[in-house]
């Protein structure tokens, strides 16, 4: 029914974060017109969680070895927090050259992406 998911960040300078992840996180990416970059992410899942307060979506990248995945970004020149334990994972973030950040996290739960650790 459905071939795949869209995901959209909205970020105070567009054209440096799409630089980021196409130079630094190296995502293959097509060109969908005048330099306007779609990037192609690595296998995805989606949960769905209860809130108390107004519904909001969250997008965070996975990885397998945290501590390794921020080693190799700071040696890429990348603002990166230092990891913390959630209980369902490792979370860390990642600073945006607009000054956004993205989280990332090693997951200790059952992926539905792949196998799980």
């Amino acid at each position: 029914m459905f071939s795949g998911a869209h995901v959209i960040l909205y970020t105070p300078d567009a054209d440096a974060d799409r630089a980021f992840l196409k130079d630094v996180l190296g995502f293959e990416h097509v060109d969908a017109g005048r330099g306007w970059l779609i990037f192609k992410l690595p296998p995805a899942e989606v949960a769905v969680h209860p809130t108390e307060g107004a519904p909001k979506h969250e997008f965070y990248l996975m990885c397998d070895d945290i501590t390794r995945t921020l080693t190799t970004l700071r040696d890429r020149g990348v603002e990166t927090s230092e990891p913390s334990d959630q209980g369902w994972g490792l979370l860390a973030t990642v600073r945006l050259p607009s000054g956004s950040e993205l989280p990332l996290y090693e997951p200790r739960h059952p992926t539905a992406h792949g196998s799980s650790p």
